[in-house]
């Protein structure tokens, strides 16, 4: 394996000795967002905690930095890796304040004493994840997506080359996940840390992540570039998912389309036709689409939820084999909903479907 900042090799992991997922060879870049992803049980949380010395591995060896982590000391481990796991840590009588403070104690002296400089950074955590005005409440009488973010805030706080997350938006609202990720990618892109995270919502780790981790069976399934990942057979067969399908270009996963013989035709473009064609979905009807390029945005979305769809290639003049299976579909169908379609030199016969339908 080439020279990687961070990197397991030949890694099993599992509990009391018995291995889960053997045969783990990943290399991680300085700086890189490295999402795992898979179904429940999969094993995430256990490579997560394998790589943090939380569980001791079944076999091989993780490297950082080229040191052994087995070799490190917990105290090297804490100043250089931050983790943050779902298990909810119990506390007593603590305020956020000093939860968040307790990521300084790998850098003060035995008595664990802030100084003036990591009460600064303190403050800067807080702030960074917008927790600021939680500073003297109870960590315990708060929500759970206020306690994520302050055990966020305590992981910054650590100022680590390595961030490690277990599920980080969980029990977060939209704004929260969007926020969140946002400054997991600030810390990527500008100071360079490191983040390794398993995240459910394949639609945010297709947008965040340098690389994906797939985690399935006893063996890693897929390991790439979000592109090289994502795609619908490769998520389809990730989550055993045969009631629907994966919208790579979307990143979302949709309803399986509603068979039967078309009752609506959607002529439309440019995205014009998407929200049309999910209530025609939500109201049960079976519809059918065209005549679409396979370079627009319509094209994607309606080739997962229509009967059928008529296409042409891009940039081609609709051929008359096409325009005619379209009129005939048309014709067929009990309702016609036209959008604004912009007609250009190639889809100039757009116009005649239109007029024909009226």
């Amino acid at each position: 394996m080439a020279d990687y900042y961070f990197k397991m090799d030949d890694m099993a992991v599992g509990y009391q000795g018995k291995t889960l997922i053997h045969d783990i060879n990943i290399g991680i870049d300085k700086g890189e967002i490295v999402t795992l992803i898979g179904p429940n049980g999969s094993g995430k949380s256990t490579i997560l905690k394998s790589i943090t010395k939380q569980l001791k591995l079944i076999g091989g060896k993780v490297f950082f930095d080229d040191t052994s982590l087995q070799e490190m000391s917990y105290k090297e481990l804490s100043s250089n890796m931050a983790v943050v796991l779902t298990e909810r840590i119990k506390t007593e009588l603590m305020t956020c304040h000093e939860i968040v403070a307790t990521g300084r104690y790998p850098y003060t002296g035995r008595l664990g004493i802030l100084t003036p400089e990591d009460e600064q950074i303190v403050d800067e955590a807080m702030k960074a994840v917008h927790a600021e005005d939680l500073g003297n409440r109870d960590f315990n009488a708060i929500s759970d997506g206020q306690k994520q973010r302050v055990l966020l805030a305590r992981a910054i706080c650590q100022e680590p080359e390595i961030i490690v997350l277990d599920e980080p938006t969980s029990f977060l609202d939209v704004r929260y996940k969007l926020e969140l990720l946002a400054i997991l990618e600030r810390m990527a892109r500008k100071k360079h840390i490191t983040v390794i995270m398993s995240l459910h919502e394949i639609d945010l780790a297709q947008k965040v992540s340098d690389k994906i981790i797939c985690v399935k069976g006893d063996t890693i399934a897929h390991y790439g570039k979000p592109e090289e990942v994502f795609k619908e057979d490769t998520i389809r067969s990730l989550y055993e998912i045969d009631n629907g399908s994966f919208d790579p270009v979307f990143g979302s996963i949709e309803l399986p389309k509603i068979e039967g013989e078309p009752e609506v035709f959607v002529i439309s473009s440019g995205g014009s036709g998407i929200p049309i064609y999910r209530q025609l979905q939500k109201e049960h009807i079976p519809f059918a689409a065209g005549i679409l390029y396979k370079n627009d945005i319509d094209y994607q979305l309606a080739r997962l939820l229509a009967v059928e769809v008529i296409t042409e290639e891009p940039f081609r003049q609709i051929s008359d084999e096409t325009f005619a299976r379209a009129v005939e579909v048309m014709k067929k169908c009990k309702r016609v909903i036209v959008t604004d379609v912009p007609v250009g030199e190639c889809n100039k016969r757009i116009e005649e479907l239109i007029k024909l339908a009226k």
